[in-house]
């Protein structure tokens, strides 16, 4: 684990912070922030082994940034071949980028008594594929390859890390509080003093 983030990701993450700052609407959050995704996740090898790493019995979500003011927070999202995540609700906006692998993107509605209704609409998001939602509705993913990992670079409009959500895992146990990261203790996220060092374009 190195101290310093790859020169892709601090880009990024310098990107999404101007970007957060200058925009003026949620709309153009998510037009110049798909442009920003594609660039980071036009190459697959730059995300560090820590937090790429699948576990066979968990989804993995791993905390990659945290904006200081909560405004907005970047993971990487792992399953192991065949692999459902929760269902969850989505309170933020949302950029998602395919950095390897294929998902399968399934929406819920949500009930007059906060349940999961199945039915909504499903998408099949390949390498390099991008979604992006102002929605506040409820999702799940499904890596849609059997033999290998699917990852999934998530950017979402605030702290999802500290947000009290509704989630449904596979086997059917609902559970309402903060996602819990995957992170372990020698591999934290990386925060603002990691990214200081110049970045040459």
């Amino acid at each position: 684990m190195t101290d310093s983030p790859p020169a892709a990701l601090k880009r990024f993450i310098w990107d999404i912070q101007s970007m957060v700052e200058l925009a003026e609407s949620e709309r153009e959050i998510l037009l110049i922030g798909r442009d920003l995704m594609a660039r980071l996740i036009a190459e697959d090898d730059w995300l560090p082994p820590a937090f790429s790493a699948a576990d066979p019995a968990y989804a993995q979500q791993f905390q990659l940034y945290a904006d200081a003011m909560e405004r907005f927070t970047i993971v990487s999202t792992v399953l192991a071949p065949g692999q459902a995540s929760s269902v969850g609700v989505e309170p933020f906006w949302q950029i998602l980028g395919v950095l390897r692998g294929v998902f399968s993107r399934r929406s819920f509605d949500i009930g007059a008594e906060g349940e999961f209704l199945p039915g909504g609409a499903e998408q099949k998001l390949a390498g390099g594929a991008i979604w992006t939602s102002p929605s506040r509705g409820a999702a799940q993913l499904v890596n849609l390859q059997s033999d290998r990992p699917s990852i999934a670079i998530q950017v979402f409009g605030g702290d999802i890390g500290k947000a009290p959500r509704q989630t449904l895992t596979p086997e059917g146990a609902a559970h309402f509080g903060p996602t819990s990261y995957a992170n372990a203790s020698d591999a934290p996220p990386f925060d603002i003093w990691t990214i200081q060092t110049r970045i040459e374009d």
